[in-house]
């Protein structure tokens, strides 16, 4: 034993935006602790800070449930039964199921599924498909699980997802309503918080929109106001009529930078009765959008919507901050283009203190990436629609938002699922993908590569040991806010037999006469310099690599502060936004010359949702479920970490009226379910969530019983995997249920 300590400085590179930074202590290539950033080590900057999910960063992913070595199937798909294998077996395998599966159904027969347990530049996902390029092509994916209405419905209406003023001018603001964002647990990033912290000590008041009383609104004491789920689209609504009513629209912006607010600014050819004032004073529908018709749908009384529409309009300038849980509801486009509808409306685009709404993507600094080559199979599915692909992709067109052709030319048959559980367990309607994956008829070959025995690895033909962030070197981005680099550095070896999918990739490579093409003679740690490098040459304020690998951080000091949209708004004739018209479109002819599969209005308008509150099926299914982000979990990471329940343990959010009618008390076990699954977890009974409105944190594990009825909390049992109609995007919010007590 040494009694050398060593400290290492690295990054997180899961799919959190907190990209926090780590101290690792290290004594003869044992992890004895972590610590993290401070304000002192980033003055004058903000402080990537770690919470309790980076401080447990080690006791997750070096605990003793680790994947040790190779393994194959010998058991039904799902089961979980494998035996061991060695590398040099599970590569031959891979490399001849590819090969077979290529030539038998084509190229666009093969997928990689959407993972981001390594959320980094090198990252599995990615290589994977750098691979299958070169081999002819595979069958691609367009939008995220997170973000995809949130920025589609910005680049419809913006024609960029690029909205967001920089968070130092959060400063500038008078007003800060958070529509459904979370930044306290969710961690977009480490600025959020920190501007929200001083804007609250300055005196701005902040007011948070959600059906949960959440973590940012006790942290920042700040207004609650709760509404039922996937109703946002409706107080919108209501609010904008409050302006009109009111006297309170900016119409010189309006007239100025924006297409299809009145009958007099419509685009050419279009009927003026489908303005967007038409809709909001009942001209179209005969249905005034007043608050009180909205309090009926919302459960916002309209006292409070009247209310909070004057503030943000007469505290201009303002922010409406929107977050990206309500977009994923079944009509999560409809929500985005009503807050950008009121920043139009108010004149709250393009200044300092406003905020122009939608994904509020900012970076003022290029982001290093993989080289890809490009595919050469053109087709593109939404990426929520994988499942779909498996049973039907050859029938799949422009409806279901495919894009590059009509019709891809093969039903997924190949999956690789590497470093991620989005396979089974973060995908909607988990009952239904079992059955799908369960039918090795339908996709043919699965390989997973993980650090634990998830739900998704349980489906695997191949499962490989991979390695956490502690045992490779890596480089990592903000994820929304911040300007800087991470260097993920390796603190120890790699445990048992575990390895990066760069290294077998690079071995199935070879078996396909590919190695030099896919690996260009570079190893792992030569791809990271040479990325660097490449960055370097568009940022040249940064150190040496050495450098930046000594120090695990590189903050950049060059910082503008912009505002996004500012020169469009001042002079758009000169710098029109990059829509077709060059204006912001509050009403889309595109979206007036596309068919949808569910109805999909060119204007921002609330459309009544399936499985909302308005639904017959409330007959059945009275109470409303929606999914949360847990402080405890990054997604489905750290649930296998016991300490970690702790912290928040997993259980049903229940208002007590609820629970009494229902003879539930606090702790009581219950089962929730509806048409597509059940699941059993103990109720939590708090005055937290409204009326109506039930909550599970999403990521648990699903683990079922022998009757198939969940045990883990896992929400995915009961969510839908029904796309929403212009995105094609994740609705998981929008889910009916029925609770009762167990005895």
């Amino acid at each position: 034993m040494s009694d050398e300590i060593k400290i290492i400085h690295t990054t997180g590179r899961n799919n959190c935006g907190g990209r926090c930074i780590i101290h690792a202590h290290v004594r003869d290539g044992k992890i004895l602790r972590l610590t993290t950033d401070t304000q002192e080590c980033a003055a004058p900057g903000v402080p990537l800070t770690a919470c309790a999910r980076g401080m447990n960063y080690h006791k997750t992913f070096l605990s003793e449930d680790r994947l040790r070595y190779p393994m194959k199937r010998v058991g039904r798909r799902g089961e979980g039964k494998f035996v061991r294998i060695d590398w040099d077996e599970a590569v031959d395998t891979i490399a001849r199921e590819w090969i077979r599966i290529r030539d038998t159904y084509g190229p666009g027969s093969r997928y990689v599924n959407y993972s981001t347990g390594v959320s980094a530049v090198f990252r599995p996902d990615r290589l994977a498909m750098r691979l299958l390029s070169l081999d002819g092509g595979f069958l691609s994916y367009y939008n995220s699980y997170s973000s995809a209405c949130i920025r589609q419905a910005s680049i419809l209406m913006y024609g960029t997802g690029n909205t967001g003023n920089a968070p130092e001018d959060w400063l500038n603001s008078n007003l800060i309503i958070l529509w459904g964002h979370n930044p306290a647990a969710t961690k977009f990033d480490c600025e959020t918080m920190y501007y929200l912290r001083k804007a609250r000590d300055k005196g701005i008041p902040i007011v948070v929109v959600d059906p949960r009383e959440n973590e940012t609104v006790r942290q920042l004491k700040a207004e609650w106001i709760p509404i039922r789920p996937a109703t946002d689209s409706a107080m919108l609504d209501a609010m904008a009529w409050v302006l009109v009513q009111e006297g309170l629209v900016d119409h010189e912006f309006l007239d100025r930078c924006c297409i299809g607010f009145d009958p007099d600014h419509m685009p050419l050819g279009v009927d003026p009765g489908e303005s967007v004032l038409s809709y909001l004073t009942g001209e179209q529908d005969g249905v005034p959008k007043t608050p009180e018709w909205a309090e009926a749908i919302t459960g916002v009384s309209a006292a409070v919507i009247r209310n909070l529409a004057i503030r943000y309009a007469t505290a201009r300038p303002s922010i409406l901050y929107q977050g990206w849980g309500p977009q994923r509801n079944a009509y999560g486009e409809q929500c985005v283009r009503g807050g950008i509808l009121l920043a139009c409306m108010t004149g709250n685009v393009g200044i300092h203190g406003g905020y122009a709404c939608g994904a509020g993507d900012y970076a003022e600094h290029k982001r290093p990436s993989l080289p890809m080559p490009k595919n050469p199979y053109p087709y593109r599915i939404p990426v929520f629609l994988w499942t779909d692909a498996i049973l039907r992709g050859t029938e799949m067109g422009a409806a279901d938002g495919v894009r590059g052709g009509e019709h891809p030319l093969s039903n997924i048959k190949m999956i690789l699922n590497l470093a991620g559980n989005t396979l089974i367990n973060q995908h909607g309607d988990i009952n239904r993908t079992k059955e799908i994956l369960s039918d090795e008829l339908k996709c043919e070959f699965i390989v997973c590569s993980d650090l634990f025995m998830t739900a998704s690895a349980k489906f695997a033909d191949i499962l490989l040991p991979g390695i956490s962030m502690f045992e490779c070197d890596n480089i990592t981005n903000p994820w929304q806010y911040g300007e800087f680099l991470g260097c993920c550095n390796k603190v120890i070896e790699p445990l048992y037999e575990g390895r990066f999918e760069y290294e077998w990739l690079s071995e199935v490579a070879e078996r396909l006469g590919l190695r030099q093409a896919f690996t260009e003679g570079r190893t792992h740690s030569e791809w990271l310099e040479y990325i660097y490098s490449e960055l370097q040459k568009s940022e040249p304020e940064l150190p040496d690599y050495a450098v930046f690998k000594e120090t695990g951080i590189y903050r950049y000091k060059e910082k503008h502060g912009g505002v996004a949209f500012e020169m469009e708004c001042k002079d758009p004739e000169r710098y029109p936004f990059p829509t077709p018209s060059g204006k912001i479109e509050l009403y889309s002819d595109r979206v007036n010359h596309l068919a949808f599969r569910d109805p999909f209005p060119p204007i921002p308008r609330y459309v009544a949702p399936p499985e909302g509150p308005q639904d017959p099926l409330t007959q059945r299914y009275p109470l409303q479920l929606v999914g949360w982000h847990t402080p405890r979990r990054c997604h489905s990471i750290h649930d296998n970490n016991l300490a970690m329940h702790a912290i928040d343990p997993q259980a049903l959010w229940m208002h007590p009226k609820d629970a009494a009618s229902r003879g539930i008390r606090d702790g009581d076990m219950v089962l929730v379910f509806n048409d597509r699954g059940k699941t059993r977890i103990p109720a939590h009974l708090t005055e937290r969530i409204m009326p109506g409105v039930t909550a599970l944190s999403q990521g648990a594990w699903y683990d079922a019983d022998e009757e198939g009825v969940d045990r883990g909390g896992s929400i995915n049992v009961l969510t839908s995997s029904h796309p929403t109609p212009y995105a094609h995007g994740n609705g998981q919010h929008t889910n009916l249920v029925e609770v009762k007590k167990l005895s």
